[in-house]
């Protein structure tokens, strides 16, 4: 019998790390500089909360050093796309291998293993689910007062749309462009530092392709804060439907786990399809 209140729930929980990182890359996306570097911002921001949860125990110590960690990883990425010159997408993929490699070696060095990292002190699930969709309604809010409402939002979002308007009035566009990778870092340090916490230990590849699941996100909500929030709660259902079909229909188990990616890929033609129609 399925319990319609346990499977919100689950689907809130996968919900919060892919909508905070959509929420994150869509100013990259906003300014025209697609992030594709999310994957490996969850993941870095997971293994750091968890790390510096394991020898303090204090959750707001946690999100801090995931958004700190992050961050400085999305400084490099656009220190190397728009000081180095290199190609946007390459350096973002570099980030993902980057992330993924140095997390494994950090956990051999710090924890003696490159298995399972457990935190010792799991938190209180319920409360750290609520902290966190607290805290995404409030940003989510924030996020569109930010793009919609403030001079910096109409200069963000004329580097997509009109960036020479900006350069004939003696703006930078790549000053907007750097702010809003710098951006996604911070959402996806805090989308990250739930993976971990709320399972309450890190494991190679626990962010399980949400970064790029995020990207697609993006374009389902029609690159909008509360868009964005929607198509979240859709692809988490999905998933979560996908979890609890395993004990309810005889489908292949590899069928079902790839539910979430096929509904990715799906609505990733169907967006495509739509924005060459318009």
């Amino acid at each position: 019998m399925l319990n319609i209140f346990s499977f919100l729930k689950s689907a809130v929980t996968i919900m919060i790390p892919i909508f905070f990182a959509s929420a994150g890359g869509l100013f990259p996306a906003l300014a025209g500089t697609l992030n594709i570097a999310l994957e490996g911002l969850l993941l870095a921001g997971a293994f750091s909360s968890l790390t510096v949860f394991y020898f303090t125990g204090s959750i707001a110590a946690a999100v801090i050093s995931a958004i700190l960690t992050a961050a400085a990883l999305s400084a490099l990425h656009a220190f190397a796309a728009f000081k180095l010159r290199a190609n946007l997408f390459i350096s973002g993929l570099a980030i993902n291998l980057l992330s993924s490699g140095l997390c494994v070696v950090l956990s051999d060095r710090i924890f003696n293993t490159k298995g399972v990292v457990a935190a010792g002190i799991i938190p209180d699930s319920a409360e750290l689910l609520w902290l966190y969709v607290i805290i995404g309604l409030f940003l989510l809010s924030a996020s569109w007062l930010v793009i919609y409402k403030t001079p910096f939002g109409y200069r963000l979002r004329a580097c997509d749309k009109n960036s020479e308007a900006l350069v004939s009035l003696g703006i930078s566009p790549k000053f907007y462009q750097i702010a809003a990778i710098l951006i996604s870092g911070f959402f996806c340090g805090i989308g990250g530092s739930f993976l971990s916490l709320n399972l309450g230990a890190f494991v190679s590849g626990i962010s399980a392709g949400k970064g790029w699941i995020a990207l697609a996100v993006i374009f389902f909500g029609m690159r909008k804060p509360f868009g964005i929030f929607a198509a979240s709660l859709v692809f988490a259902l999905a998933e979560t439907f996908s979890n609890y079909a395993q004990g309810f229909w005889n489908f292949p188990v590899d069928f079902l786990l790839a539910f979430p990616y096929i509904c990715t890929l799906f609505v990733m033609i169907i967006v495509s399809v739509i924005s060459i129609e318009g």
